[in-house]
C-alpha cells in the first residue's frame, strides 16, 4: 500500500497568509492519486488545506496526522507540505494557522523522528516551505543530516532561503516543477519517475539563476517510483532494442533506402536506391531511439544524413543499459 498526506496552508491566523499553497496540495494530490494509465497510485491521499478561519489546519491537527501517517507500515508513505517555515538556533519547523511567531510551530526534528521510527518501507518528505532544507540536519552540528535507512527528503529551498510563491495564486515555482515531472519530465524510458529524478529535473530547470536552491537527501537501498507516467518510447519499440542492436558496440548499417524523405532531384537519380518500406518502419523506430538518446548516428550530424552517406548508427551509454536490460528480460 502506498499513502500520502498531502497539506497546503494559505490563511495564517498571525503569521502572514499566503495564497497558493492550497493550489500546490491540490495539484499534487491529484497528481499523485493515479498513474497515467488511471491506475490506482497512493491510495486517495488525506489532504488537508486552510483556505479561512473556517478550515483552520491547527498545530493538533498538524502533529497528529504526520504521526498517524508514519505510523502505518506500508511500502511507501508520503508527506507533502505547503506553507510557512521557520528556523532558529534550535532548528526548523512547519507553521501551522495558528502559529504565532514561528517557533511554536511543529519541529521538524519531532516529523523526523516519525518518519525514522516508521516501519514504512520507504519514507519520503517533500517540502515547499522557506528554510526546509534544515531539515535532517542535527541542531547544532552545522549541515550534517541524519537521515533514517529508508528516508528521502526533497525540499523547495536551503535551510537560509525563501520558497518562492507563484503570483496571485498559481503554483509556487517548486511545486510547479514538482507536478511537471511526475506528469512525466521526469520519467525514465520505461515510465517511472523516481524522487531522484524529480530532483534532477526540478534543480536542472531552476538552473543557476533561481533564487531558491532545492535541497535532496537520501538514504534508501531498493528502487523508489513515486508515480508510473507515460514513457517518452512505446515499450514494444523498447523491447526491440537488442533485436537491432545485438551486441554491445554493434553499429547498424544504413543506407539511403532507409529514408523515406528526399529532393526530387534524389528521387530522379537512379544511382540511389528507392525507399524500402520494410527499412523504413526500422528507420523510424531507430529515430525514435535517438530523440530519447538511446542511439546516435556514426560519422553524420543527422540520421537523415547517415542513411543517404550509407553510415550508420550506434547505441550511446545509455542505449546499451537499455539493451542490456532487455537482452537479460529484466525489461
Amino acid at each position: 500500500m502506498r499513502k500520502a498526506l498531502i497539506v497546503g496552508i494559505d490563511y495564517y491566523q498571525d503569521l502572514t497568509s499566503l495564497s497558493g499553497c492550497v493550489k500546490d496540495a491540490e495539484a499534487v494530490a491529484n497528481m499523485l492519486c493515479r498513474n497515467a494509465d488511471e491506475t490506482t497510485n497512493f491510495k486517495t491521499p488525506k489532504v488537508l488545506t486552510a483556505t479561512g478561519v473556517q478550515d483552520l489546519v491547527t498545530r493538533r491537527t498538524l502533529r497528529d496526522s504526520i504521526e498517524a501517517l508514519f505510523a502505518d507500515d506500508s511500502e511507501i508513505v508520503l508527506l507533502y507540505f505547503a506553507g510557512h517555515g521557520y528556523v532558529d538556533a534550535t532548528g526548523g519547523f512547519l507553521c501551522a494557522s495558528d502559529c504565532r511567531d514561528g517557533d511554536d510551530g511543529l519541529a521538524l526534528s519531532d516529523v523526523m523522528t516519525f518518519a525514522k521510527e516508521s516501519k514504512a518501507k520507504n519514507k519520503i518528505i517533500i517540502l515547499d516551505s522557506c528554510h526546509g532544507g534544515i531539515a535532517g540536519n542535527r541542531p547544532g552540528k552545522g549541515s550534517l543530516a541524519e537521515i533514517g535507512e529508508g528516508m528521502t527528503l526533497l525540499t523547495a529551498s536551503t535551510e537560509d532561503q525563501y520558497s518562492y510563491e507563484g503570483g496571485n495564486g498559481a503554483p509556487g515555482v517548486f511545486t510547479n516543477l514538482l507536478v511537471d515531472a511526475l506528469n512525466g519530465a521526469a520519467a525514465n524510458l520505461v515510465g517511472d519517475v523516481t524522487p531522484g529524478s524529480v530532483y534532477a529535473h526540478i534543480d536542472q530547470s531552476l538552473g543557476p539563476w533561481g533564487g531558491q536552491r532545492p535541497v535532496f537527501k537520501t538514504n534508501v537501498k531498493s528502487f523508489v517510483s513515486l508515480r508510473k507516467a507515460a514513457p517518452p518510447i512505446a515499450l514494444e519499440e523498447l523491447l526491440q532494442l537488442a533485436k537491432h542492436f545485438p551486441k554491445p558496440g554493434f553499429k547498424f548499417p544504413l543506407d539511403p533506402s532507409y529514408e523515406p524523405e528526399r529532393s526530387q532531384e534524389q528521387r530522379d537519380d537512379t544511382s540511389i536506391p528507392p525507399p524500402d518500406p520494410a527499412k523504413n518502419v526500422i528507420f523510424k523506430m531507430l529515430q525514435n531511439y535517438v530523440r530519447v538518446n538511446l542511439v546516435r548516428p556514426v560519422g553524420a550530424p543527422h540520421m537523415w544524413h547517415a542513411a543517404m552517406e550509407s553510415k550508420s548508427c550506434e547505441l550511446t551509454v545509455l542505449g546499451e543499459h537499455y539493451r542490456r536490460l532487455v537482452a537479460d528480460k529484466l525489461i
